[in-house]
Order: C-alpha cells, then structure tokens, then sequence
C-alpha cells in the first residue's frame, strides 16, 4: 500500500474525549473514530489489525476442532423468556418490536439462540461433542461507555459453544478451549494471565479470565509469585483474621456528633477501624438488605451475590435507608429489629466489644459483641481480598495486578440446555441434557488491549503478528527520482517475497513522515536518503529499538524476512 492511496487521518493532538492511551492512539494514528457514544467506524489500518486477530482466532479455533457458523443478531423475545432472562437481564440489552409489535433484541450474547439451533438439530450421543463458533458484532446498552474499545455499546466478539454428552466431555472440551487461548493471545504477543473468575449473568459454576496485564485495567486480580494461582478480586477466597476474644462488656449507646464515616467514628472513640462494624445496606432486586463487614475491610458485591441471588445490586438510597432505619446511612447498624435479611462476613463473629451504628441520627452503640447484640442469617466470605495476604494454594502473600479482561470460558453445565429442554438419546436410549461450555474473546478488546501493554512516548508498538503492515519505507525526499527509485525497488521485492509493505511517498518532511511511522507503530522502517544512492546502504530502525543500523542494499530484503519470522 503506497501512503498517497491510503486512507490514514492521523491527529497531531490528543482528542479531549480519549482517557487511556489504547482510546488515545488509536484516534491519533488514525485506526478508530467515534460515531456515538460507544459505536466506533474501524478505519483501513484498524481493519487490517481485528482481521488479523481473527485469523489468528480461528486457525486456533479449527485446530481444536471448532466449526464456525454465522448466528443472528436479531433475537426473538421467546427465547430469552423461555430461560428466564428476558426480564432479568437489565437495561444492557437494547430490545426493539418488529411491525407486528413482536419482541426482540440486539444479542448480547448467544447461549439462547445457539441452544435453540442445536436442540432442533441433534438428538443422539453420537452428535457430540459439538464445538460450534462465530465472530461477529455484539450489543450492550452500557450506562456509561468508556474508555474507547474498552466499554463499549457494539464491540465484536468471537463466542464458541460446546456440547457435550457429560461433565467428563466438558472438561475436555473446557481444555481444549482454555489452552486454545493460551495460544492465541501467546501468538497476538500478549502478556497475560488467565485467572479463577466469577461467572456473572452468563452463568455455571467454573470459570476462567483471560488477564492482559496493564497499569489502565479495569479489573483487578491478586496472584502469587510461588506458585500458579491467580484470581480475580471479585472471586478471590478471604481467610478470617481471627481476633482473640475478650470479656464481653455492657452495650451503651454514646453520642457521636458529625462521626458518620468508620474514620470518624474511630477517630472521635480514640479506638481503630478494626474495632468497628460497618453497616451497608444494599437493594437486591426489589429486596433490601443489610451487609455487615470489619470497618476496615471493603465488601465484595460479586460476593454478595453468590449467597443473596438477584441480577441488580446496588447500594440502598439514603431514602430507603431512613425508612428502614429513621437516620442517616452513616448511623446505621444492625443491633434492634431490622426486618430485613442481614448477611455478615465471616470476620465479624471473632469481634468482641466494637462499635456499631445506633439506628439514630448522631448515636453510636459501643461494646456491641455479635453473638449477644443482634441475629444474622449467616457468616460468609463477603469481603475483597488485599495485597499481602496469603495464598490460599501455598500460603505465600499474594501480590495485586490490574488487568484487561479479553477472554473468558465458563462451564456452563445444564442450566441452558435444562431450560431450553436440549436433550439427547445416549446408547441406552435414555433421555439426557447436554452440558454445556461457553467461550469468549473481545476481538476489539484484544486490539485495544494491545496498545495500553505496547506503546511508547512516539505511538503505537504493534507485536508483529498484528500489525497492519510489517515494513514503512520512507523515501527522505519525493521530489528525487533517485530516492523514490530505491524506495520502489525495495517496495516491490518486499511484496514479491510477502511481505506486508506501506510505501510513504507523500511529498512531506521527513520528521513528518517519521512521526506518523512510529505513531502508527510498524514493526520495521526502512529509510532512503543520500547513502542508498552514494553508498547503497538502507537505514534498517526496528520500532521496538532507539538506534537504527545501515544495511547494504541487496540484503535489506533478507534482513526483514529474517527479523519477522524470528
């Protein structure tokens, strides 16, 4: 591709809009632009690179035995209403009426149409396995899109579904995906992880996250240096710090004036966050609940979930809260008749002799001792894992990471084909459900995720597999024959030998052109100046290096061929 062909509108400036470096360069150097909130058009450069990752995707897809197929967008409403997620799923799925005022929506993910396909078409256990895959565009109403690829409202994704005639098949099919994924964010030259992970509204029972390492994550994981163990905060199992107990001592209520957050509190009682209960209530669905942790520790909403199951969870309004309670959310506490669930991790039944909300306004209660003072429906893990604590494998302390999630697989076991009524006949005639797995990648995620593990002060560090093209040569001067002669030569030999070649032969300055090469990050650049025609030698610069070396002219062909398949 020669540069005056080419439809690259690369920005000299920073759009206001753009947060982290991945939504930064790819509008600077010319891959993505915004159409609306969310909704990005992929330009020439940045259809090159997802092409590539989804070559990269289905060579490892076939290899382990996937077959593609091409699902719908568009989904009727019965479907989803048949497993019960129609309504449950929330404000992320766009849904729309057809002329005949039938529902539908935009797919947000496929496990519904997918089972329907498979159920209408297998029906014996010599059907299976099956490892049925697409890539295509899917759809999220996210309340707040951000961060470019990242969160978006239409972002493409690669989905696979396997079915299965028993746990024992999915297993095998669960590694064959998950070593799969090794494999393709191994070959897109990313530096990853794939953590332990909640399974969330898709579902099952195990489930791994593929983590690519980066300062921008959205997510964090905790992992160990000793040994292979690594997992999400959301999931990571929390080991009690086990107070030892003291005399218990008389419940009073004191007066807390202005003391509404846990720092206040023990600030103005001259005691530590340890020695409180923070209170939070939450609204589960259309249930609220009371959450009680150590007032120094945070609480896991995904936690929380796992034994209180409901798709919405958010923190009550102080308005709820005082219809509960009669106060302000920062004097709340479990102690009286609450009338609501109350849920308590596992720490605060080692406390003895703390502080607790009062239930009114500007009151505290101290020498609250859980076991005498108020009643919960059980003690349960529900707080967030932190740095330093041990490993729940080996007992080594834990380190902390943020990471970009990329690929996820989930056992989904029965719960779509039990819905849905996905059933084959096994060799004794009998009846089963087929068991299921799911697996994702973020195609476009990928790409962004790339960027914020691969970029320097200049642009744009494309690993070589996904780059859009392999080599920029650079002719110093458009305006001598000489120069555009050899940079022409160079060009055609490349592509002869297949290599990807972009030829900048605008009439721009040299530091222009240098400038738009590194910021679009092509693994090689190739210059042409006065030494190719006095001395027939080539400026060879490697992206990934600060320092350029000449090479002869009959060799640079050579040279590049070499550096990319090492």
């Amino acid at each position: 591709m020669k540069y005056s062909e080419s439809f690259v509108p690369t920005l000299r400036s920073t759009p206001a809009e753009a947060e982290i470096i991945s939504h930064q360069l790819l509008l600077r150097a010319g891959f993505i632009r915004k159409s609306a909130a969310g909704i990005y058009t992929y330009l020439p450069l940045g259809q090159r690179v997802l092409k590539k990752i989804q070559d990269i995707i289905r060579d490892e897809m076939d290899k382990a035995g996937g077959q593609e197929l091409l699902l719908p967008i568009i989904q009727p409403a019965e479907l989803w209403l048949e497993t019960g997620r129609w309504h449950v799923y929330g404000e992320e799925m766009f849904r729309l009426k057809d002329r005949h005022n039938r529902d539908f929506c935009l797919g947000p993910t496929h496990e519904e149409i997918i089972t329907d396909l498979v159920r209408g078409e297998v029906n014996s256990y010599r059907q299976l396995p099956l490892l049925l895959y697409q890539i295509q565009n899917k759809y999220r109403d996210e309340k707040r899109p951000r961060f470019g690829l990242m969160r978006g409202r239409e972002f493409i994704m690669k989905d696979l579904y396997s079915f299965d005639k028993d746990e024992e098949g999915l297993e095998i099919s669960y590694r064959k995906m998950y070593n799969a994924y090794i494999n393709i964010f191994s070959r897109c030259g990313l530096k990853f992880r794939p953590v332990e992970a909640d399974s969330g509204a898709i579902g099952g029972n195990v489930s791994h996250e593929f983590m690519v390492l980066a300062e921008n994550g959205e997510a964090q994981i905790v992992y160990c240096t000793e040994c292979d163990y690594a997992a999400n905060i959301e999931i990571a199992p929390c080991k009690p710090d086990v107070k030892e107990k003291t005399e218990p001592k008389f419940m009073e209520k004191v007066h807390t004036p202005g003391a509404k957050t846990i720092d206040e509190v023990a600030d103005f009682l001259k005691i530590t966050p340890q020695d409180c209960i923070k209170t939070l209530f939450y609204q589960a669905d259309d249930q609220v609940i009371a959450v009680l942790i150590r007032g120094d520790r945070n609480i896991n909403e995904v936690k929380v979930q796992k034994i209180h199951p409901c798709y919405n969870l958010q923190l009550a309004s102080e308005e709820v809260v005082r219809g509960i309670t009669g106060c302000n959310p920062g004097y709340v506490g479990p102690v009286g008749e609450l009338n609501i669930p109350i849920y308590a991790d596992l720490e605060v039944q080692y406390l003895t002799n703390v502080v607790c909300g009062a239930n009114q306004e500007e009151y505290h209660y101290v020498n609250v001792n859980p076991e005498r003072d108020f009643k919960v429906k059980g003690y349960f893990d529900l707080r967030s894992i932190e740095p330093g604590e041990p490993c729940p494998k080996c007992g080594e302390k834990l380190e902390l990471a943020r990471g970009i999630e990329v690929g996820q697989v989930f056992k989904l076991g029965t719960k779509y084909s039990q819905a849905l009524n996905a059933k084959y006949l096994d060799e004794k005639g009998q009846e089963r459900l087929m068991v299921m797995g799911c697996y994702g990648i973020g195609v476009t995620r990928t790409m962004a995720a790339c960027v914020e593990q691969n970029y320097d002060e200049n642009g744009i560090i494309w690993p070589k597999a996904i780059a859009p093209y392999h080599v920029v040569i650079i002719p110093i001067s458009a305006k001598d024959p000489e120069h555009m002669r050899i940079a022409e030569e160079i060009y055609q030999k490349l592509i002869s030998a297949g290599i990807e070649a972009f030829l900048d032969d605008r009439n721009e300055r040299p530091g222009v052109k240098f400038k738009d090469a590194d910021l679009i990050g092509f693994p090689v650049r190739l210059t042409i100046g006065n030494k190719s025609v006095t001395e027939g030698l080539v400026e060879f610069k490697l992206r990934t290096e600060k320092e350029a070396s000449d090479v002869a002219l009959n060799e640079v062909v050579e040279k590049v061929i070499e550096y990319l398949n090492s």
